[in-house]
């Protein structure tokens, strides 16, 4: 059997959603509001978390 790739996990941080844009209050002059892109942190702007590998205790 063949391994299968791992899927790739939604983002706790971001919920996938990993770019926004948020308004600066102010208006152009043809009316649209001015907005400007944020991205999430923790994923990087993917939407998605790779795992994270399990804790080794390295002990006596």
């Amino acid at each position: 059997m063949m391994p299968q790739p791992l899927t790739p996990r939604v983002c706790s941080h971001c919920d996938g959603f990993p770019v926004v844009h948020i308004t600066t209050g102010t208006t152009s002059p043809n009316g649209s509001r001015r907005t400007f892109p944020a991205t999430c942190p923790a994923c990087k702007g993917t939407g998605t978390r790779t795992t994270s590998a399990p804790l080794v205790s390295a002990g006596w």
